[in-house]
């Protein structure tokens, strides 16, 4: 099993509602990509996360769905709109043992 992790800095400049709705394009990838196990987006609540205020993480069931999933064209309309919109972006992908 793969997580894909994103940590997420939205700009001062975007309105809680438009984050939102950058959270919810997240969300609703399940419907589009296939390879996608599960997906959990949200609001990080701790001061932790050095100023990211959001988090996502994708479930996938090994390394080869990885290219799947980042190729994928619903990721890649979603992931654009957030990094050159909205966010600074950053992303891990571990191997759970």
């Amino acid at each position: 099993m793969v997580e894909h992790m994103v940590w997420i800095r939205f700009k001062e400049s975007v309105t809680a509602e438009r984050a939102l709705r950058h959270i919810e394009a997240l969300n609703s990838l399940m419907e589009y990509v296939p390879v996608i196990q599960s997906i959990r987006a949200g609001a990080n609540f701790t001061d932790r996360a050095k100023g990211f205020t959001h988090g996502l993480i994708v479930t996938l069931a090994s390394r080869e769905d990885l290219p799947r999933y980042l190729d994928h064209p619903r990721h890649v309309e979603v992931a654009k709109a957030l990094r050159e919109d909205a966010a600074e972006l950053a992303a891990m992908d571990i191997d759970c043992i």
